[in-house]
């Protein structure tokens, strides 16, 4: 992997630098669904790069009839992935606006998803699909041992995923979302699961992050220091941990893991190890992504106040 070198300006855009990704959106929003068909299938054997592929897709396709039309005219795993993928995104969309026809679009979402997981049964992705929208029905499974608070949620879903694939990216980060307070969910709870996941994880895996994700997901700008929080020890000890353990990992991926790094030089630069976070925006090129930093403002203003203080370029207009 390598991300490239910052030119002045910022890639928002998900796919980051696979360009086969970058490429089949651009089929997609023109109608076309070969590329995306391609892409998926070539991704069988890597369900992180698998997953991430289908939903930036899918938000690609989500306001067009195309993945019902792929479905219908050449049915396959890959069609029937697309489609699960879109269904969801719809559901999730329209819950979230209080609409009342959202319970309609999850059942066709759950469909979508069963029907996917038939054509494929090793693929854990339209599982993963159906944990996004565990959030809307709240399941109440029993908690395994080892959590304080011992919280229910959708354990049996969870499981049944990690059997297919016990460190799946998505799948953790969509366990660890429905425990947020935005989703129903406790900040006790969100805490532990955050800390559950994370130990349980490889200390070389990015699920090692997953309290950093809490920590942001927990900010209140309003709380005297907030922002000292992850001058804290037990923060810096997550931060750099995933410095040392994961960070170099990276080199060794397909394509860079924007989100990751993002939340990784975040918690460095708040933490004011500016050495540190300058070598992982570095590894990032110019790709970014919104989070982190739209939960502390505009996110390219963000983005660019920490990038500066690292020493780095910022873009041009900035």
């Amino acid at each position: 992997m390598a991300a490239g070198s910052f030119e002045g300006q910022y890639v928002w855009h998900p796919a980051a630098d696979d360009r086969q990704l970058a490429r089949a959106c651009i089929d997609v929003k023109a109608g076309r669904y070969l590329g995306a068909h391609d892409i998926l299938k070539e991704a069988r054997g890597d369900f992180d790069v698998r997953a991430h592929r289908s939903l930036v897709l899918a938000s690609e396709a989500a306001d067009s009839d195309l993945a019902e039309r792929w479905l219908a005219e050449e049915p396959s795993a890959e069609a029937a992935l697309l489609w699960a993928r879109v269904a969801m995104l719809r559901a999730l969309r329209m819950a979230d606006a209080g609409d009342r026809r959202a319970g309609t679009l999850v059942g066709i979402a759950q469909a979508a998803c069963e029907r996917a997981a038939r054509m494929l049964p090793e693929d854990p992705t339209p599982w993963v699909a159906q944990l996004a929208m565990a959030r809307l029905s709240r399941p109440r499974d029993p908690a395994p041992q080892g959590l304080l608070t011992a919280p229910t949620g959708p354990w049996y879903l969870f499981s049944r995923i990690l059997r297919l694939d016990p460190w799946n990216r998505e799948a953790h980060h969509r366990f660890l979302a429905f425990f947020f307070t935005r989703h129903g969910g406790s900040a006790s709870a969100r805490w532990d699961v955050a800390s559950f996941l994370s130990h349980r994880a490889p200390v070389s895996s990015a699920l090692r992050l997953l309290p950093l994700v809490a920590l942001v997901e927990d900010y209140d700008p309003s709380a005297l220091l907030a922002d000292s929080t992850w001058e804290q020890s037990q923060w810096i000890a997550t931060a750099t941990g995933s410095y040392h353990h994961w960070f170099p990992q990276v080199a060794g991926y397909r394509f860079t893991p924007v989100l990751d790094l993002s939340y990784l030089a975040h918690a460095l630069y708040m933490a004011k190890r500016e050495f540190e976070a300058r070598e992982v925006f570095t590894a990032m090129g110019p790709y970014a992504s919104r989070m982190p930093w739209s939960a502390f403002g505009e996110p390219a203003e963000q983005l660019t106040r920490a990038r500066r203080s690292c020493g780095l370029p910022i873009p041009d207009a900035a």
